[in-house]
């Protein structure tokens, strides 16, 4: 794997679109190739099914497309909404949507300043939640997964969450992850960059080998 940039470089306004393009490039042949019913599927989002998932990702690309931010925006009411909005919409629709989005999505990312950062690492994340319904290997993995991780380590430190320095099983140095230490250590973790992404996506790590000390699974969560 390519060594992720430091978190504490520069921001690289780019890095969203690109995370987006390259996983469109992965996930839209995917999704056109599966039949129709394995978009029932049932997925790690309580409740939603593959279809509502990709449902949201379109929908919340969409909104960052034509600058579309009322209050409460990226709330569960405003998902819950979006993806009603679509119920009645074919299956390709709501992925032409989404690829519209992956495709456009990263300019208005990129001038908006880092604020809208942790949505493309939303939709990546929840690319890796389609790929595992679907019993896809490396559902947190594939081409995406150093731009992802490097996005992590930026949005992790902006948003002041716990410091975590994580020995990654394919990566020289460790990554730096959340605030910068202050009184407390940073909490130390040993395992591979997958199930890390899990741990701060809060999906389920079981099954996983891992090390985590000084934190506990529920702290790394950055989207709960």
């Amino acid at each position: 794997m390519t060594t992720p940039a430091d978190v504490y470089e520069a921001r690289d306004p780019g890095l969203p679109g690109r995370l987006l393009t390259v996983e469109r490039d992965a996930l839209i042949p995917l999704l056109r190739a599966r039949p129709g019913e394995d978009f029932g599927l049932p997925t790690a989002c309580p409740g939603w099914t593959v279809r509502d998932v990709l449902a949201h990702c379109g929908a919340a690309l969409t909104r960052v497309v034509e600058s579309r931010f009322e209050k409460g925006v990226f709330s569960p009411e405003a998902n819950d909404r979006d993806i009603a909005e679509r119920a009645g919409w074919s299956v390709a629709e709501i992925v032409d949507e989404l690829e519209r989005g992956m495709s456009e999505a990263g300019v208005v990312i990129a001038e908006a300043g880092g604020v809208l950062d942790g949505v493309a690492l939303g939709e990546w994340v929840h690319a890796g939640d389609v790929r595992e319904a679907f019993g896809e290997p490396g559902a947190y993995a594939g081409a995406g997964l150093p731009y992802a991780l490097t996005l992590l380590a930026r949005v992790s430190r902006e948003r002041g969450h716990v410091p975590v320095h994580a020995d990654l099983d394919d990566l020289d140095e460790p990554l730096r992850l959340g605030g910068v230490a202050g009184d407390r250590p940073p909490a130390r973790y040993i395992g591979d960059a997958p199930t890390l992404i899990r741990l701060y996506a809060g999906r389920p790590v079981s099954g996983t080998g891992y090390e985590l000390a000084g934190a506990a699974e529920r702290d790394l969560n950055i989207f709960g």
